[in-house]
Parts: C-alpha cells; structure tokens; sequence
C-alpha cells in the first residue's frame, strides 16, 4: 500500500515561491504518472499539473503554466512542485496524486487518480 505524504506548503507574500514536495512510501510510484491538485474549501479538486512516469512529458493547467513546474526523483520515489510568482488566487490545499493506471499517462480528471496524500495549505498574502 503506497503513501503520499505532502510538504513545503506555508504562508509566503504575494510574488514568493514555494516548492512543495510529495514523498512516497510503501511501493515506488515510478511507473506511475503524477499529478498535482489544489481544493478551495467547498469547491471543487483543480488539477495544477502532470508529470508522466520518465518525466519525458508534463502538463499544465492555463492558470499555473510559465509559474509553476512540476518534477520527480524516482530515485528518491519524490515528486516536486516548484511555484514561482505565486498570487492570492493561488492559495489552496495541495494536493499530490498517483495515476491509476501504471505504465501510462494520467488524465486531468481528479477520478484518474487513485490515491492521494493529504495536502498541504499554501497561503499567499497580498
């Protein structure tokens, strides 16, 4: 049984950077694609970013791309989420996710994702 376990959030001012950390443990997630998610209280999980299982391909949503970068150390069976420039709008509970299927490149649809860690709040103050 695999874990997500999210770090690296916290408060930082508008234009800041965070980078924030997702470590699993139990199973590797390298043949897994990886994904980055953020939740407003009562709203709905928003996808942030993808990363396929060799880091060959990555995907952005509109609203972080040229901000954020998404990576992994499948080594360290570690994915990262840089975030540059950050804005109020950006503030949300992170979330990192694996994909559900191995072996192939997950979809932007939080329910292609199968399990999930349990977030970290990242705060930006105007």
């Amino acid at each position: 049984q695999v874990q997500l376990v999210e770090s690296g959030g916290g408060l930082v001012q508008a234009g800041g950077s965070l980078r924030l950390s997702c470590v699993a443990s139990g199973r590797t997630v390298s043949t897994y694609a990886m994904g980055w998610f953020r939740q407003a209280p009562g709203a709905d999980r928003e996808f942030v970013a993808i990363i396929s299982r060799t880091s060959a391909t990555t995907y952005y949503a509109d609203s972080v791309k040229g901000r954020f970068t998404i990576s992994r150390d499948n080594a360290k069976n570690t994915v990262y989420l840089q975030m540059n420039s950050l804005t109020p709008e950006d503030t949300d509970v992170y979330f990192c996710a694996r994909g559900r299927s191995p072996w192939r490149l997950a979809t932007t649809k939080h329910t292609d994702y199968d399990v999930w860690g349990q977030g970290t709040q990242v705060t930006v103050s105007s």
